[in-house]
């Protein structure tokens, strides 16, 4: 099924999205990737306010290329989301609702994402160039010493992915294996 969607969205239409399912994301996406998630995991333990609220909370796991003249965002590609898993069931029982990147998630994720009915999409790694197209506006807001791995607040278009987890756990990689054995 193809849909288009804004973001951040109801826990109601996330839990209508099935694993498969094309979408197009426009509204407002965070940006973090492992040092940002190092980093508020730790300001977590020690009680502290995170940069960003969580609840509700999208986040593309990407470290944009710097913007060339007269660009919003450099490449904007996905960052492999395994790198993310020790933080991820923490950052989902604080509310956060999406994530996107690329690859497999473990299994602890997986079962995170089906208890607090979230979602997992994939963006397609190495199309970085044209993703930086759907992104109409980056602002750095937490952790600038960082540099591409700061978290950035993103406004985008029609940005294209891919469900692969689901919010009932249901996983892309998995089901589109076993399809494919069948069909041969």
């Amino acid at each position: 099924m193809e849909r288009h969607i804004e973001v951040p969205c109801s826990g109601e239409l996330i839990r209508e999205l099935r694993a498969g399912d094309y979408l197009y994301l426009t509204g407002t996406v965070y940006t973090a990737r492992d040092a940002a998630h190092k980093r508020m995991y730790e300001a977590c333990d020690r009680g502290e306010k995170l940069p960003i609220e969580l609840g509700g909370a999208f986040i593309y796991y990407l470290g944009p290329s710097p913007a060339r003249q007269g660009q919003v965002i450099g490449s904007a590609g996905p960052t492999t989301s395994s790198r993310m898993d020790k933080y991820t069931p923490r950052f989902l029982s604080m509310g956060m609702k999406g994530m996107i990147g690329k690859g497999k998630r473990s299994p602890e994720v997986i079962e995170a994402i089906r208890e607090t009915g979230a979602v997992y999409m994939a963006a397609v790694g190495g199309a970085g160039a044209l993703l930086s197209k759907c992104i109409k506006s980056a602002e750095v807001v937490a952790y600038e010493d960082l540099g591409t791995e700061a978290i950035r607040k993103l406004r985008v278009e029609e940005l294209p992915v891919i469900v692969i987890v689901d919010s009932e756990g249901n996983n892309l990689y998995e089901t589109a294996a076993i399809d494919y054995l069948e069909s041969i």
